[in-house]
């Protein structure tokens, strides 16, 4: 009898779990840029790492779900979430209209803004990267590819885009001369100028942006326990040393 009382009163309290909307009895996958440092990135051992990766582990251990990390192409990665391969993207992902119509987004988490990056001894400027017909780089699929490709045909700016599947792979370009600058978000700048011999030029007009978790649109509880989640570790103290180990170092 005290075997079935048990039993009874595990799934009770697994269904009050479940129903609570604070627990998942699955693991989920979450999409990422496999060199997007310093938000998300495979180490040197070949483990996902960054500082989406170390945020989404705390909130899945805090909610009760499991997690995984799936590094992808960024290009497709909307199309993979919309498609199922994939339960939602924490990986630096700028909350753009565009993506809105696809995708749903939690609350914003950080707020960016796009800037060049130059050969540190460089004598070049901001006004010369968009004017001076240089190649200039950028990651294929990001929301600065877009504005830079549509604002240079209405300002008739001069300078030819490379595409690129990661801003890391741009900056060796920058390195060794196939390229005049890169564009891209200014935290993996600040992180890519602390490690090789290259210098942040500046801001080049495209407006702040503001990274969130995606989701699919019907997804309610899931967007709903990430910003749950989202709140809490915002408020807690691990978030500011998140922030302190890999963006203000």
């Amino acid at each position: 009898m005290m075997k079935n009382i048990s039993r009874f009163m595990a799934v009770v309290l697994a269904l009050f779990l479940i129903s609570s909307g604070n627990v998942f009895a699955k693991e989920f996958v979450n999409g990422i840029d496999a060199n997007f440092p310093p938000f998300a990135y495979v180490d040197k051992s070949g483990n996902p790492s960054g500082f989406d990766i170390d945020a989404v582990n705390w909130i899945a251990k805090k909610m009760g779900f499991t997690v995984k990390h799936q590094p992808m192409d960024w290009d497709g990665i909307i199309p993979n979430l919309v498609a199922k391969k994939i339960d939602f993207i924490a990986s630096g992902m700028s909350i753009t209209p565009e993506r809105q119509k696809m995708v749903n987004f939690t609350i914003p988490y950080w707020e960016i803004k796009q800037v060049f990056v130059s050969k540190k001894d460089a004598a070049l400027t901001v006004d010369q990267v968009l004017k001076g017909n240089h190649r200039l780089g950028v990651q294929r699929g990001t929301s600065e590819a877009e504005w830079l490709k549509d604002t240079a045909i209405k300002k008739g700016w001069n300078f030819k885009l490379v595409y690129y599947d990661s801003a890391p792979l741009a900056i060796e370009d920058v390195l060794n001369g196939r390229i005049a600058a890169a564009a891209m978000d200014d935290a993996p700048a600040i992180d890519a100028a602390g490690k090789k011999p290259i210098k942040i030029l500046g801001t080049f007009g495209m407006p702040n942006e503001q990274f969130g978790y995606a989701v699919r649109k019907q997804d309610t509880k899931l967007l709903n326990t990430l910003n749950k989640g989202l709140k809490m570790i915002m408020a807690d103290p691990y978030w500011d040393e998140l922030v302190k180990k890999y963006l203000r170092k």
